[in-house]
């Protein structure tokens, strides 16, 4: 049997995982979980010799590809990890020939949100799709993008930083950027948001279910306002609305301009449909073009707490797949 490797490299964690694809279907073998080391040649050695421990326990299988899943920016075709933000000191490092050297196989590299993608296209709710958009909506707003059954990248592995997109003069900072997609829709901006709203509360006299003093304020997370939100909380509603709104304006011009058939979207919307839709499928009929908007199906990401080790295997997929 045949086993695909993944590397998923973090800035505080890397882990190594092995599956082993059957009948279209992926299952997880094993995983390894380091801290990411001081350095990039010790993190890569690591990942080597973690990878040459796990081996060593299936000496039946063939290792068939290496795929590693990693913050950008980065060059994907050359592989190489370009000065990521959570990776102080990973400069222009190459990560392919030390692999290639050492295990002899073909390699791939993408940044998270492309092997997301990839991952929920091969085997979770992206399946059967030629057009499909993936949006991570987790701490950042990032995008992968299927087109014509393939990954688009772009000219430089730029492709899908919807997260920079303007949608609004002022607004909550993402990204860099007041007003940004990413601002609107994600765990930072909602967290950056709401401690915002929380302290124009307080000096008003008021006061709010998710953070119950001005001590509390540092301490609020996008998930304790969706909590308060659920149970009724008027701030909390009041945030998500504004969530909700952007979500469906954003998308709007993902369909308007790709026409995809699906748009899958990670972690807050998966976990928060329930709240986000009643307000993000009326802004989306009364933005999209109607012929796209009917195509389009919009559902929450398939891979669930695993995507991330999907993730790192489906690039070694497709770095299988690009060298037959």
């Amino acid at each position: 049997m045949k086993l695909l490797c993944g590397f998923d490299i973090g800035g505080t964690k890397c882990a190594v995982v092995l599956g082993r694809v059957e009948n279209d279907d992926v299952k997880l073998v094993e995983k390894v979980k380091f801290p990411t080391c001081r350095t990039s040649e010790e993190t890569i050695s690591a990942l080597a010799e973690s990878l040459d421990a796990l081996l060593r326990k299936y000496p039946e299988d063939e290792l068939a590809a290496i795929g590693i899943s990693c913050g950008g920016p980065l060059d994907s075709r050359r592989g190489r990890i370009l000065s990521p933000p959570n990776l102080p000191g990973w400069d222009d490092v190459d990560v392919f020939t030390p692999f290639v050297e050492r295990f002899q196989v073909p390699i791939g590299l993408q940044n998270d949100a492309n092997a997301c993608a990839l991952a929920e296209w091969r085997w979770g709710a992206g399946r059967g799709t030629n057009h499909m958009v993936f949006l991570t909506f987790g701490t950042g707003m990032g995008a992968g993008l299927i087109l014509n059954g393939r990954l688009y990248s772009g000219a430089n592995d730029m492709a899908g930083e919807v997260g920079h997109v303007r949608l609004a003069e002022d607004g909550p900072e993402g990204y860099g950027k007041a007003g940004s997609f990413e601002g609107f829709c994600s765990g930072g901006g909602i967290e950056r948001e709401a401690k915002r709203r929380a302290r124009e509360r307080f000096a008003q006299g008021g006061i709010t279910s998710f953070c119950s003093n001005e001590a509390e304020i540092d301490a609020i997370t996008a998930e304790r306002v969706a909590k308060a939100a659920i149970a009724g909380d008027a701030l909390a509603l009041d945030i998500f609305d504004d969530v909700g709104h952007y979500l469906g304006r954003g998308l709007a011009l993902l369909i308007d301009i790709l026409n995809p058939e699906r748009i899958v979207i990670g972690s807050i919307y998966a976990r928060q449909q329930a709240l986000l839709d009643p307000v993000m499928l009326p802004v989306l009929r009364e933005e999209c073009l109607g012929l796209s908007r009917s195509v389009c199906e919009i559902v929450p990401a398939g891979l669930g707490e695993h995507v991330g080790d999907f993730a790192s295997l489906s690039v070694a997929a497709y770095a299988v797949d690009a060298n037959d």
